[in-house]
């Protein structure tokens, strides 16, 4: 569930920024929005099971290092402070998807544009995790 958050921005991205040409200006700025409110639910979510409930989550992705002595691993931890910016930073990036479909919607490149600004977010989520 907690990796969704990092997938449904990628998603979005994909679908705007690939696919953008076959599902039209409203179509593509429609799906990204779509995939950050369900960012936005999933957020919500893990910020009742991590915040609320009092839980620590952590997730291990890979193991990038392995010796004798030495053992490295990259994987997600969610942790209160972690899972209260993740649900202020995709409220914010929910609303100001859904600000730019209205804003830009006589732009002949607003696919591209909303495929950037769920690219943004994937990013913001990932490095800030």
């Amino acid at each position: 569930m907690y990796i969704f958050i990092i997938i449904f921005p990628f998603i979005g991205f994909i679908l705007a920024g690939v696919f953008g040409k076959y599902f039209g200006r409203e179509g593509s700025a429609i799906l990204s929005t779509l995939g950050l409110f369900l960012t936005l639910i999933t957020a919500l979510y893990c910020f009742y099971e991590v915040a609320i409930c009092n839980t620590i989550v952590s997730i291990k992705l890979y193991t990038w290092v392995l010796l004798d002595i030495y053992h490295v691993e990259i994987g997600l931890l969610f942790d209160t402070i972690t899972v209260t910016m993740v649900l202020v930073i995709s409220s914010i990036s929910f609303f100001v998807h859904l600000y730019s479909t209205t804003y830009m919607l006589h732009d002949p490149y607003i696919s591209r544009f909303m495929a950037w600004l769920s690219f943004f977010y994937f990013f913001y989520v990932n490095i800030g995790n």
